[in-house]
């Protein structure tokens, strides 16, 4: 339990003492240091806390209000501008989402359509006289690689030889 403090009633001080208003202590408060106490809460609490100190030390209660006021109105300006920007994106995104929905529905078209004309193909073909091919004549190219001519080095190949041969016998020359 906290003891008051004692006071005085009278201008009577004890023997040799004179009391003197000007010998009463000032008000006296605590100073935190400013590295320990930003330690502690943090840069942004200690810079609010700076300024509630700022604003309640000084005799017009006023500025302290206005800040105050100031501080909703930029929090409701700023609560209506991200909610804005949110519809905004959300209208986007419905607009998208109807794109790729009807691009979907564009191909599924489009590979029925492709499907019902690969289907009638041989029909119209039939319609048209034509007969399937038989006995197709494929060639496996896997691991071909081309020879190496000898004679490619004196301006002939093996090529252009058995051209002009097959050219002179036509004409009826004979070869040796």
């Amino acid at each position: 339990m906290a003891v008051p403090m004692r006071s005085t009633r009278s201008n009577v001080s004890p023997a040799g003492r004179q009391s003197d208003p000007a010998l009463k202590r000032p008000h006296l408060h605590v100073v935190e240091s400013g590295e320990h106490h930003a330690k502690e809460t943090g840069h942004g609490a200690h810079v609010a806390s700076t300024v509630i100190a700022w604003t309640r030390s000084r005799p017009r209660p006023w500025l302290h209000t206005t800040i105050a006021i100031l501080f909703l109105v930029l929090c409701w300006i700023g609560t209506l501008m991200l909610r804005t920007q949110m519809v905004e994106n959300s209208f986007e995104s419905s607009q998208v989402e109807q794109n790729i929905t009807m691009l979907r529905q564009d191909v599924e078209d489009n590979q029925a359509k492709l499907s019902n004309l690969e289907a009638t193909l041989p029909d119209r073909a039939q319609k048209l006289n034509m007969v399937p091919a038989s006995g197709s004549l494929t060639i496996d190219l896997n691991g071909y690689q081309p020879p190496k001519d000898e004679k490619a080095t004196t301006g002939e190949s093996a090529e252009q030889q058995a051209t002009s041969n097959q050219h002179d016998t036509s004409q009826g020359g004979a070869t040796e």
